[in-house]
């Protein structure tokens, strides 16, 4: 049973639609590539806030700002 783990930014508005064509997508990827049953696959989406996501060693924001420099 493929278990899957996707994690977004919590910002921005990511849509119940947008979030069953990720759903979608990465089963039907495992199915195609690996030949893993659909029926078996958990897909779970977390939205991360961003004070809980970092880069680089920087709390994201941080780390965008840089990258924009």
């Amino acid at each position: 049973m493929p278990y899957v783990n996707i994690k977004i930014t919590k910002e921005g508005n990511v849509t119940p639609e947008q979030k069953a064509q990720l759903i979608s997508g990465v089963t039907g990827l495992l199915a195609d590539v690996l030949h893993k049953n659909p029926a078996t696959t958990v897909v779970v989406i977390d939205e991360v806030p961003l004070e809980n996501w970092g880069l680089g060693g920087n709390p994201i924001l941080v780390a965008r700002g840089k990258r924009k420099k």
